[in-house]
C-alpha cells in the first residue's frame, strides 16, 4: 500500500472512531466502535488498490452516516444508562 493510501486509511479509521464516540446512546457507541475495529482488522491484508479504494469509499459513506445519526441522536437524547453513570459514593 502506498504511503498516501496508508495515511488516508489511518486518518479515516481515526475519524470513524472519533465520530463514533459522539453517539449519545451507549449501545450504539459501543457497537459502532466494535464494527469499525472489526472491519479494519478484517481488511488489513488487502493489497489490491482498486479494492482498497472501494473499501475507503464505503468507509467514507459510513462516516457520513455516523455523522447524520449522531446529529439525530443529539436531537432526541435520553438518560444515561447505569453502565455510563459514574459511581456515587
Amino acid at each position: 500500500m502506498a504511503a498516501s493510501n496508508r495515511a488516508q486509511v489511518l486518518r479515516l479509521y481515526r475519524d470513524l472512531l472519533l465520530k463514533s464516540q459522539d453517539f449519545t446512546a451507549y449501545n450504539y457507541r459501543r457497537y459502532a466502535i466494535r464494527r469499525i475495529r472489526d472491519a479494519f482488522r478484517e481488511n488489513k491484508h488487502v493489497k489490491d488498490s482498486s479494492e482498497i479504494q472501494s473499501l475507503v469509499n464505503k468507509a467514507k459513506t459510513n462516516l457520513e452516516m455516523i455523522h447524520r445519526q449522531v446529529t439525530i441522536g443529539h436531537l432526541y437524547s435520553t438518560q444515561k444508562l447505569v453502565v455510563e453513570s459514574p459511581e456515587e459514593q
